[in-house]
């Protein structure tokens, strides 16, 4: 009977030291597959199954589209593409970005949910914000394994322990745990009988991260329209709760959970700020020039009248000048309370 041989590993901060950990341990007879992601940027190059080769006995490759799912392998999602296992075989596609990554961890671990069942082993590994909680619901719902780094000693905890609060998980380990962890369940029998079947929501997920529908069908939504705005790409975002679980996703198929959005939101928000702070700068540097010219040619209340504009518009870029430096309107107020309430006999 089949084991548990179908195993994803997802990772992002700190990811490459736990993947060599976990990787070295494992034997190079495993009955099961391995599959990959970990976030790294669209341009970069990347050197991880080169890395990983080094200490892993399993033979370690990013896949082609189509290639064929084979035992004692680690496939790793190539740079800006997701990474989809179906019956038998990949997919590597470009698909729209989910939590701001491609490739994500959520899409391979619905992809294995939807094709393998029980077979499907979830790992969830150091890393900020929570990309994998959903896909690792899905993997539970299916009947598979769930596992998740003890987020005590990963060098980011956001992941793990956002699995840990949304997902019924099997196995909290530590990272030295986990790699005979997935030996034992790649030889521990699978009963198929206890999958409940996969649901057409999934369904439609995957396909819309394979890019095998068109997102902008009506039909295809999936979930309700939301009071929001796609951080991508600026359209509506549905949402659907499953569980204790919200999760939100646009008409063109970008995906994220309300942690990516508020991510996004901030570092939109933040350039916006720049933006206005440069603006604000140029404005004084010419209401300031308009000035002197003014009081040049004995126009003085002109002079002053741009005058009082460069002096408001500086105040309002020292102004955002502290809210983007220091994150707060009143930073010096604030450390003069600090200050106050601190005891007078301490020394500073």
């Amino acid at each position: 009977m089949t084991g548990h041989d179908m195993i994803a590993l997802g990772a992002s901060a700190g990811g490459v030291e736990a993947l060599i950990a976990i990787l070295q341990t494992l034997p190079g007879d495993l009955p099961a597959a391995l599959f990959v992601v970990l976030h790294i940027p669209a341009q970069t190059p990347s050197l991880l199954p080169e890395i990983l080769n080094r200490t892993c006995p399993l033979i370690v490759l990013h896949p082609e589209d189509g290639a064929k799912i084979a035992y004692g392998h680690v496939y790793i999602a190539p740079p800006d593409h997701h990474l989809l296992a179906e019956h038998g075989s990949l997919r590597v596609t470009r698909g729209p970005k989910e939590n701001r990554h491609r490739p994500a961890i959520d899409p391979l671990f619905r992809s294995l949910a939807y094709s393998y069942g029980p077979r499907a082993v979830g790992t969830i590994l150091t890393g900020a914000l929570d990309d994998g909680t959903s896909g690792l619901q899905a993997i539970k719902q299916r009947g598979g394994i769930a596992v998740v780094q003890d987020p005590n000693e990963a060098l980011y905890s956001s992941m793990p322990q956002s699995a840990l609060e949304h997902v019924a998980v099997d196995y909290r380990l530590p990272m030295a745990k986990i790699g005979p962890l997935l030996t034992r369940l790649a030889h521990t029998p699978v009963q198929t009988e206890q999958s409940p079947p996969p649901d057409e929501e999934l369904r439609r997920e995957i396909r819309i991260a394979a890019m095998e529908t068109n997102a902008l069908n009506e039909h295809d939504q999936i979930g309700k329209p939301s009071a929001y705005s796609c951080p991508e790409c600026g359209g509506v975002l549905w949402e659907t709760q499953n569980g204790n679980l919200l999760r939100f996703r646009c008409r063109t198929g970008h995906a994220f959970s309300p942690k990516s959005v508020l991510a996004d939101q901030s570092e939109q928000l933040e350039r916006a700020l720049w933006a206005a702070l440069k603006t604000l700068e140029e404005k004084v540097s010419l209401m300031r020039r308009l000035a002197l010219q003014a009081q040049e040619n004995e126009r003085s209340w002109l002079a002053r009248r741009y005058e009082t504009q460069w002096r408001d518009a500086e105040e309002h870029a020292t102004l955002l000048r502290s809210i983007l430096m220091h994150g707060t309107l009143e930073p010096a107020v604030q450390a003069d309370e600090e200050v106050d309430e601190a005891d007078p006999e301490t020394p500073a």
